[in-house]
């Protein structure tokens, strides 16, 4: 326990890989436990049997314990081509934190961290990985690949965007990068993004044509909407007079939370719902996530989507 408890305190800068395996690793303990026990060198994930199938890879111990017929589907069978793509504009370096944490964490830090802990999950399924990064400029690409080299290239990038300093005001153009992404993935990939949707691109029609985009070529797109919902959609502050200011424009208003406090979560959740219907619209998959809370609904989600894309 102490030591779980040392590595939960180490800096996230720095340590990002072994941070990646401690997250992975406590979700695959967390596996084992449940009926999808088979997370192992032997095979890449189970799937529910289809009837007309061969019975042959089927997993007869967990239709034992289940009485549900599952079967085998092995590393060589399942490889496939995955790209993250993470939102590193200002917004995403709130709440500005200066040693971060798997304790705490702002959205660029569970960002990079969920992203590392996908491609420790993707390694082991033998899946290749790129990596794109944007802001006001599109910082990084790497296209898919799943060599050691590779995956050390990438978890470079994710380090730098935790140790980058951002321009106090920094234009963060959302569906102009998005689709120039759209361009250079030419294979069929899972596609994840990360993004709290803060920018000065504000044409929402735009935004959904950029996201329809990235269904190009058949791609599947998962879509997490990374937010600290204590304080940006239940904009949960003490009810003194503050200074807010929108890291994004330079903008501020003063005002006592309180006074706006309903007003605001109304129109929150109305803009949540508008993205989740969009995206329903173009068979993206939208997951909402919470910088407070673990990565298993990301590597959870990463496992559905994956016996999807067959």
């Amino acid at each position: 326990m102490k030591l779980q408890t040392e590595v939960n305190n180490l800096k996230l800068a720095g340590n990002l890989d072994l941070l990646a395996n401690q997250v992975v690793e406590g979700f695959i303990s967390g596996m084992h436990k449940s009926p999808f026990h088979g997370f192992s060198s032997e095979f890449a994930e189970h799937k529910i049997y289809n009837q007309g199938e061969s019975t042959r890879n089927i997993d007869w111990k967990l239709f034992g314990r289940t009485d549900k017929l599952y079967t085998k589907k092995y590393d060589e069978e399942t490889n496939l081509r995955c790209h993250i793509i993470v939102d590193n504009s200002a917004s995403m370096h709130y709440p500005a934190l200066k040693n971060q944490s798997v304790q705490q964490l702002n959205k660029i830090g569970f960002s990079a961290l969920a992203s590392a802990s996908l491609m420790k999950i993707f390694k082991k399924q033998r899946d290749a990985v790129g990596l794109s990064v944007y802001a006001d400029s599109y910082e990084f690409y790497a296209p898919e690949k799943g060599s050691e080299r590779h995956q050390h290239l990438l978890l470079h990038a994710l380090e730098s965007m935790l140790t980058s300093e951002k321009k106090e005001i920094s234009a963060t153009k959302t569906y102009t990068y998005l689709h120039q992404i759209s361009n250079k993935i030419h294979r069929r990939s899972l596609i994840f993004l990360f993004t709290d949707l803060f920018q000065t691109e504000t044409n929402q029609e735009e935004l959904f044509k950029a996201l329809q985009h990235l269904k190009y070529n058949k791609h599947e797109v998962v879509f997490f909407h990374v937010m600290d919902k204590e304080k940006e959609f239940d904009f949960s502050f003490d009810n003194t007079p503050k200074r807010f200011v929108d890291v994004e424009t330079g903008a501020s208003i003063d005002l006592y939370a309180d006074n706006v406090k309903e007003a605001y979560e109304d129109l929150m959740q109305k803009f949540q719902q508008t993205i989740k219907i969009q995206c329903a619209k173009y068979q993206i998959k939208y997951v909402a996530v919470d910088v407070n809370k673990n990565f298993n609904k990301i590597l959870q989600t990463y496992l559905v989507e994956r016996q999807k894309f067959k």
